[in-house]
């Protein structure tokens, strides 16, 4: 308990917060996330529609987020009292974008930087994904969903 007490102290000291350092983070460790679930998590019924982009849904991000990155958790019960659309802080985070296509282009960005040395689009750490032609899942389909709610288990 004192040691949890301890971690979250350290946590508050680090305010003020550079949302552009946030921004970049929880991009990383989103596409990290990803790419290590990517799996099972291209096939989960999570997947939705919302501006034009097929992405998984807010609430599945922001909570995956929320643990995998402390400063946004720290920052979400604010965040949620200024506005409480999911999709609205997705966008806000600039994670409003399907993850298949930004790995796709982060492993093109791979080949171009070390065919011509002078394009970098995601820190380094990204460009060492490989995943195998054999271990690319099967994609499911998005469910349209104009309010960007998700898809739902329709059992009738």
């Amino acid at each position: 308990m004192t040691k949890l007490k301890t971690q979250n102290s350290k946590l508050k000291t680090n305010l003020p917060v550079n949302t552009e350092q946030i921004r970049q983070s929880v991009r990383e460790k989103w596409l990290t996330y990803y790419a290590e679930n990517r799996q099972w998590l291209s096939r989960l019924g999570v997947w939705v529609n919302c501006d034009g982009q097929r992405r998984p849904s807010s609430g599945f991000i922001l909570a995956t987020l929320s643990v995998l990155e402390p400063r946004l958790a720290q920052l979400l019960p604010l965040v949620v009292d200024l506005s409480s659309n999911p999709d609205r802080i997705v966008m806000a985070l600039g994670l409003n974008f399907n993850p298949e296509e930004q790995l796709d282009k982060v492993s093109e960005g791979a080949v171009n930087e070390t065919t011509n040395g002078s394009r970098k689009l995601l820190p380094a750490a990204l460009h060492e994904i490989n995943i195998q032609a054999s271990q690319v899942p099967m994609k499911a389909p998005a469910q349209i969903d104009e309010d960007c709610r998700g898809s739902r288990d329709r059992r009738d």
